[in-house]
């Protein structure tokens, strides 16, 4: 059984995608700790109703936390690493002793609308301005450069005539959740 860590800065939704395919069997696999960089982060609660160890590091807290999550990450032995919005960059500690085994998912088809500050709404706000004609999500490894690192599944839907930011970021949401499971059914054996 694969061990998976989560680091999330809010909510954590792709942590709740996860722990339910563990919990149904759907991923041979089990979440042993949270990671947050945020004290008020919804996702903490959710791992401690969950009996799932979760920490707080940030600069508050933390000279280097670059060493502090590698460190907590390596103490539970984790096989993945997966970023469930996670709003700060992967420093190099963490890229070299995890090299290919962080995963993170966006909310377009990169290698259109990556990079910094394209997340979110911001994303589907963009890809419409565009007119772009379908969207969709990447679930990739993460490298030293936001949204560039190797694609492990990508997933796409059609954009509707009347589409809104709103109801793409709905629509996203929901092919994320397939993505998410799917792309680590196929790494995760």
């Amino acid at each position: 059984m694969k061990k998976i860590g989560i680091l999330s800065s809010h909510n954590g939704s792709g942590f709740d995608y996860i722990q339910k395919a563990c919990e149904d069997k759907i991923l041979n696999a089990q979440v042993v700790v949270i990671i947050s960089n945020n004290t008020d982060a919804n996702v903490l609660k959710k791992a401690s109703s969950k009996n799932i160890p979760n920490y707080i590091v940030n600069s508050k807290k933390y000279d280097d936390t670059d060493e502090e999550i590698t460190n907590l990450l390596k103490k539970y032995k984790c096989d993945y690493v997966f970023l469930s919005g996670y709003m700060k960059k992967i420093e190099s500690k963490l890229l070299k002793e995890f090299e290919n085994k962080i995963i993170n998912t966006h909310p377009s088809l990169l290698p259109k609308f990556g990079g910094k500050g394209m997340y979110g709404r911001n994303v589907h706000e963009a890809v419409l301005k565009a007119n772009e004609k379908i969207s969709g999500v990447t679930l990739h490894y993460v490298s030293k450069d936001y949204d560039e690192g190797e694609f492990i599944l990508q997933n796409s839907l059609k954009i509707n005539e009347n589409e809104t930011i709103e109801s793409l970021e709905s629509r996203i949401k929901d092919l994320e959740k397939r993505t998410i499971i799917e792309g680590l059914e196929k790494i995760i054996l």
